[in-house]
C-alpha cells in the first residue's frame, strides 16, 4: 500500500493506492472524522455498480454505516444537468442531511458527477473518491468537479476537493481494454509535462504496464497522482502552474464536444490532443524538432495502443471553432499548454489561429 497526501492547508487530503482497498473503506473514513453519524450516499453507474455496490454497501453497513445509493447511465452523457438533478432527488428522499457524505465508485464521469453533487448540495457536503478506473487516477484528485453543457465539456463546475482518495488497484482487472488503454492517457500526459526519467520509464515497461501487471502499475499510478498533487498543492484553483495539467485537453475537449460526448472516450481525444500540442509546439518553435518530441509522443501513444491520427469526421475549422468555447480560454483567445522538451510543458497564450488550422490538417496525416 502506497500512500501520499495533497497539501492544500485544512483541505488536506491522503491518497491511498494499494490493492483490496475496498475492506480498509471504514477504518479510512473514521481516520478522516467521517463517522457512523455521518450518512453515506454512493453514486456509481450501472457497469460498476453491479460489480462493486453491493459489497461496498455491506462493508460499510458492517461498520454501521447508513448507506444510500444512486445508479446512473455509464458515459460522458451523464455528466448533465438533467441527471444532477435526478440525484438531489434522489439525495433529499434518502434522508441527506449537510452532515452527509457523497461517495463517487467509478471513474471519472462518476467522480466528477458525484463531486459536483457534493458541491452544490445543501452549499456543499463532504465527498470521497473510490475510482475504478486507471483514467480517474488523474480526475479523482484536485477537486475540480463539473457537468458537461452541449457547447463545451466541464463549463458548469467548481473546486470541491474531496476528503479522501481510496485507489483500490484491483477494480482495474474488470476493465475492458479499450478503457484500459485510455487511461494510460493521462499517465502519459504526467510524465510528458513533467518528468522525462518517468515517461522513460513509461516507455521501457509498456507491455507489464498494458497487462497490470504489479508492481509496475502501483508504480505508475502512485507516480501520476504524486505529479498531480504536487502541482495542485502549489496552485489549486488553475490560476497559472495547474494549467499545466490541461495538455492535450484543449484539442481533446473539442473533439469530445463535437462528437456530443458519443464517439471517443476521453483518454481518446486527450491522446490526439497531446500529438496536435506537440506538432504545434515544433510549427510554431517552442520546442526544437531536434528534441523529436512529436515522434517520440507518437510513438509513446502506440505503445499503448492509443490513436495518434485524427479521423475526417470533423473539419480542422469545426475543431477551431469548439475550441474557441473552451474554457481555459483568456481574453478570448485560445490558451495553449505545449511541449519545450520532453518531461516539460510551458502555457502560450498568443498562438495563431491560422497555426492551429494548419495542425489540425497535419493531424489528419499522422501515421
Amino acid at each position: 500500500m502506497k500512500r501520499l497526501k495533497v497539501e492544500l492547508g485544512e483541505r488536506s487530503y491522503p491518497i491511498v493506492i494499494g490493492r483490496d482497498l475496498l475492506d480498509r473503506l471504514p477504518e479510512e473514513l473514521m481516520a478522516r472524522g467521517i463517522t457512523p453519524k455521518n450518512k453515506l450516499f454512493i453514486i456509481t453507474d450501472h457497469q460498476v455498480g453491479p460489480i462493486y455496490l453491493e459489497r461496498m454497501e455491506s462493508i460499510l453497513q458492517a461498520a454501521d454505516y447508513q448507506t444510500g445509493a444512486n445508479v446512473i447511465s455509464a458515459g460522458e452523457q451523464s455528466k448533465s444537468l438533467h441527471v444532477l438533478e435526478e440525484i438531489t432527488g434522489s439525495a433529499l428522499q434518502a434522508g441527506l442531511d449537510r452532515k452527509s457524505v457523497f461517495i463517487a465508485l467509478g471513474g471519472g464521469v462518476v467522480g466528477d458527477l458525484a463531486g459536483f453533487c457534493a458541491a452544490t448540495y445543501m452549499r456543499g457536503v463532504p465527498f470521497v473518491q473510490v475510482p475504478t478506473t486507471l483514467l480517474a487516477h488523474d480526475s479523482s484528485v484536485g477537486g475540480k468537479v463539473a457537468v458537461n453543457h452541449p457547447l463545451g465539456k466541464n463549463i458548469i463546475g467548481a473546486f470541491h476537493q474531496p476528503s479522501l482518495v481510496l485507489y483500490d488497484t484491483e477494480t482495474l482487472k474488470t476493465l475492458p481494454p479499450r478503457e484500459i488503454y485510455a487511461g494510460f492517457a493521462e499517465v502519459l500526459k504526467h510524465g510528458l509535462i513533467w518528468s522525462e526519467s518517468f515517461t522513460q520509464w513509461l516507455e521501457e515497461h509498456a507491455e507489464e504496464l498494458l497487462a497490470l501487471q504489479s508492481p509496475f502499475i502501483d508504480e505508475a499510478i502512485y507516480q501520476g497522482c504524486l505529479i498531480k498533487s504536487q502541482v495542485v498543492s502549489e496552485d489549486e484553483t488553475e490560476q497559472g502552474k495547474r494549467a499545466i495539467l490541461n495538455l492535450g485537453h484543449t484539442f481533446g475537449h473539442a473533439l469530445e464536444s463535437l462528437s456530443q460526448y458519443g464517439g471517443l472516450i476521453h483518454g481518446e481525444a486527450v491522446a490526439l490532443g497531446m500529438v496536435a500540442a506537440a506538432l504545434l509546439a515544433e510549427r510554431i518553435g517552442v520546442c526544437p524538432e531536434s528534441e523529436q518530441v512529436a515522434n517520440r509522443t507518437i510513438a509513446l501513444l502506440k505503445k499503448f495502443h492509443l490513436p495518434v491520427r485524427m479521423d475526417d469526421q470533423f473539419t480542422p475549422e469545426q475543431v477551431l471553432e469548439a475550441m474557441r468555447h473552451d474554457k481555459k480560454g483568456s481574453g478570448g483567445k485560445l490558451v495553449f499548454v505545449l511541449p519545450t522538451r520532453v518531461g516539460a510543458v510551458d502555457i502560450f497564450h498568443d498562438v495563431k489561429e491560422t497555426d492551429v488550422l494548419e495542425v489540425l490538417k497535419m493531424s489528419k496525416e499522422v501515421s
